[in-house]
């Protein structure tokens, strides 16, 4: 399986990308200020429950991928890191912003907050994408099986995903005014998001050459 510092890593990286204003914080948030702190827990349960979904996607894919062709695996680890490269870029660009950040997120009537925040998760892309670049940069085909890495790896990310909804949850009317009338805060997270995926993105690459 993998060491200590390769899951310590992992799991750095993944509170910061979670820790960044996006779809499933700005959704939690919202419903919790609209329909209180209930709403918002449902909102974060609906997120987990597409985050299973997405989890157990890339973990089949991947270890279907992994028997198919290790050239192959090894050709998805530089794309991923190519990705995550750029989603660096978006982050700290002149003028850019998160790209997991949205403006607003509209209701469509009375949905069941669970239900919509299963569907807003399982159908935003850039989750699925996020998925398959980062998990890959992780897993050691040499250090046992690669489902079960990569179900290891996607549970990580569930619980600290569900981890930090909640507690927005538990503090969403504290997280909406500091965020409102801090915009510096906002600046520094994508600065620190941004660093972090560079950081990793360059690290991957210099061991893809050396291996």
């Amino acid at each position: 399986m993998l060491g200590t510092h390769s899951l310590a890593l992992f799991a750095t990286t993944v509170f910061v990308i979670n820790a960044t204003p996006g779809v499933d914080m700005m959704l939690t948030l919202t419903q919790t200020l609209r329909h209180g702190v209930r709403g918002g827990l449902a909102a974060a349960a609906g997120i987990m429950a597409g985050c299973v979904v997405h989890a157990l996607a890339a973990a089949l894919g991947l270890a279907a991928l992994i028997a198919a062709s290790a050239a192959a695996f090894s050709v998805l680890k530089w794309l991923g890191a190519a990705y995550l490269l750029w989603l660096a870029w978006q982050a700290i660009r002149p003028n850019g912003r998160s790209p997991f950040q949205v403006k607003k997120l509209q209701v469509d009537g009375p949905r069941k907050l669970f239900a919509m925040g299963f569907v807003t998760n399982l159908l935003n892309p850039k989750i699925a994408m996020l998925y398959l670049a980062l998990l890959p940069q992780f897993i050691d085909p040499t250090a046992g099986s690669v489902l079960t890495q990569s179900l290891a790896l996607g549970s990580i990310q569930i619980v600290i995903s569900v981890s930090v909804n909640a507690m927005i949850a538990l503090a969403a009317g504290s997280i909406a005014l500091f965020l409102g009338t801090r915009p510096t805060w906002l600046l520094l997270q994508r600065w620190l998001m941004g660093t972090v995926l560079a950081g990793l993105a360059v690290k991957m690459a210099f061991e893809a050459r050396r291996a």
